[in-house]
C-alpha cells in the first residue's frame, strides 16, 4: 500500500501537475454535468417529436388501410414496408412480447402516446423474438403492431459526436496545461531563487513581468535580495574593519607584555588573554567571510577527517575514537570543511570535558546513510561531557549564543557552532545537535553524496 501511495508522490508535491489535474477534472466534470443536463432538458421535446412522428405514421397507415379493400391490405402493408420503411404487423393474442426497459424518456413517451393513440396502447421491446420498439394501434377493431428501430428511442453515440467530444477534451487539457504552466512558472522561479538565497548564494533578479500580483511579488523579492546583499556586505565590512583595527593594538600590547617587567604568572595570564582575544577576532573574520567566491571541488571527506584527527592527536588530554568509512566523496571546499571539524573538536575541548575535567574523549563517525531513495554522507561528533541544557539547544546554532553556565565557564564568542552551521548549509547539507542519552553533546551533519556514472 505504501509503495502504491509513493508512486503518486509526484502528484502531491508538484504544483504544475496538481493544478493541471484539478483544472482537467473540473472541466471534464462540467462537461459531464452539461451533457446530463442537456439530455434531461431535451427529453420532453424529443418525446413530443417522436410521438408526433408515430402518430402521423399510424394516421396515414390507418387511412390507407381503411380505404383499401380488405383483400388488398396485406399487399399494401408489404408495399409500405418496402417503399416507405414502415413495418406494420398484425397483432395476435399469442404474440410473445418483452416489455421495454424503464427509463425517464420512455416514461415521457408512454404518457404522450397514450394521450394520442389511446389508453390501450401497448409497448414492447421485442415481439416473437424480433427486436425493436413496438407500438400497438387498431384500425376498425383490428389490432396491429408498428415496429420502429431502437435508435429512435435512444440515439446511438455517433462518430461525429465522439470526434467533437475528443476534440473538446484535447483542447481542454491543452488549456489546463497552459494555465498550469502560467501559474507554475513564476512560483518555480520564486522557489528556486529562495532556495539559492537559503544556501547563501545570490539569486538572479526575477523578471518583473506578468500580472500585477506577480510583478509586485517579484519586485518585493528582488528588493529584499538587494537589501540582504547590502546588509551582508555592510556587516562583512564592519566586522572586517573592526577586527583589522583591533589587530594593531593587540600586537602592540603583546609586544609591551613581552618587554615589560612583570611577574611570570601575570605575564602568562596577560598573554593568554591576548591570545584569546586574537582567537575571537579570527572567529569574527571566519563568520563574516564572503561565500560568493568559494570554489567547490570533489573532496574525499574521509581522508580530510583522518588528517584533522592526526593533527589533533598531539594534544595529550584529547582522546579521539573514530569510525570512518573510507572513500566518501562530497562536493565542497577543503578549507571550509577543515574549519568545521576544527571548530567541533575545539568546542568539545572547551565544553565537553569528561566529569574528571582532565581528559576529553571525542567520538567521530563518517559513513554513507540511506533514507528511502536519498543517500548522504553522515558525519557525527560526540563528546562525553555534561551536554547542554535542553532549552538552549535550539539557540546554540545562532550567532553570539553560548550554552548554559555549566558549559560556558570557558570564554568564547558564541560563534563556533554558528560558523559550523553556516558552512554546512553552504555545502547544501543539514546539521542537527542534541544531547546523547548517556551524556555528551552530539553534532550530526549530512552532506549530499556525489554519484559517479
Amino acid at each position: 500500500m505504501r509503495s502504491y501511495l509513493n508512486s503518486f508522490e509526484w502528484l502531491r508535491s508538484g504544483l504544475f501537475w496538481r493544478t493541471f489535474f484539478m483544472l482537467a477534472i473540473l472541466v471534464m466534470s462540467s462537461m459531464a454535468v452539461w451533457f446530463v443536463s442537456f439530455r434531461t432538458v431535451e427529453r420532453y421535446p424529443r418525446a413530443q417529436q417522436l410521438t408526433a412522428q408515430i402518430t402521423s405514421i399510424v394516421t396515414i397507415t390507418r387511412a390507407a388501410l381503411t380505404h383499401a379493400a380488405p383483400e388488398r391490405r396485406k399487399e399494401l402493408l408489404l408495399d409500405l414496408a418496402n417503399n416507405e420503411s414502415v413495418r406494420i404487423y398484425l397483432l395476435n393474442d399469442g404474440d410473445r412480447t418483452a416489455p421495454p426497459a424503464p427509463s425517464a424518456f420512455f416514461s415521457e413517451l408512454n404518457n404522450l402516446m397514450k394521450i394520442h393513440l389511446g389508453k390501450d396502447t401497448r409497448f414492447a421491446k421485442s415481439v416473437n423474438g424480433v427486436e425493436g420498439f413496438w407500438v400497438s394501434f387498431d384500425i376498425e377493431g383490428d389490432k396491429y403492431w408498428l415496429r420502429l428501430d431502437e435508435d429512435r428511442i435512444e440515439p446511438p453515440i455517433t462518430l461525429p459526436f465522439l470526434s467533437w467530444t475528443s476534440t473538446t477534451l484535447i483542447i481542454t487539457l491543452l488549456g489546463a496545461a497552459v494555465i498550469s504552466k502560467l501559474i507554475n512558472v513564476p512560483l518555480s522561479r520564486l522557489s528556486s531563487a529562495a532556495r539559492l538565497l537559503a544556501q547563501g548564494k545570490q539569486p538572479p533578479a526575477l523578471p518583473e513581468l506578468g500580472p500585477k500580483e506577480i510583478r509586485e511579488t517579484n519586485a518585493s523579492f528582488n528588493s529584499m535580495v538587494e537589501d540582504l546583499a547590502r546588509i551582508e556586505t555592510d556587516r562583512t565590512v564592519i566586522l572586517a574593519g573592526i577586527s583589522h583595527d583591533l589587530r594593531t593594538p593587540l600586537a602592540r600590547m603583546q609586544l609591551e607584555v613581552e618587554m615589560a617587567t612583570l611577574d611570570e604568572q601575570a605575564r602568562i595570564g596577560m598573554q593568554s588573554d591576548l591570545t584569546q582575544m586574537d582567537a575571537i577576532i579570527n572567529q569574527f573574520l571566519d563568520y563574516a567571510k564572503p561565500i560568493d567566491n568559494l570554489r567547490f571541488e570533489e573532496i574525499n571527506i574521509s581522508e580530510l577527517l583522518e588528517q584533522v584527527i592526526q593533527e589533533y592527536s598531539r594534544i595529550n588530554y584529547l582522546h579521539i575514537r573514530s569510525a570512518i568509512t573510507p572513500g566518501q566523496i562530497i562536493s565542497g571546499n577543503s578549507t571550509e570543511l577543515r574549519r568545521i571539524f576544527s571548530n567541533l573538536i575545539e568546542n568539545a575541548c572547551r565544553y565537553g570535558k569528561n566529569p574528571d575535567q582532565l581528559n576529553t574523549v571525542i567520538e567521530i563517525q563518517c559513513s554513507l546513510k540511506s533514507r528511502g531513495k536519498k543517500q548522504g554522507i553522515l558525519v557525527s561528533f560526540r563528546d562525553h561531557g555534561e551536554g547542554a541544557a535542553s532549552d538552549n539547544l535550539a539557540r546554540l546554532l545562532k550567532p553570539f549564543t553560548r550554552a548554559d553556565a555549566s558549559r560556558s565557564q570557558a570564554n568564547g564568542s558564541g560563534l563556533g557552532l554558528a560558523i559550523v552551521d553556516r558552512i554546512v548549509r553552504r555545502h547544501r547539507g543539514r546539521m542537527r545537535i542534541y544531547n546523547h542519552e548517556q551524556k555528551g553533546f552530539v553534532a550530526v551533519m549530512i552532506f549530499p553524496e556525489i554519484k559517479f556514472k
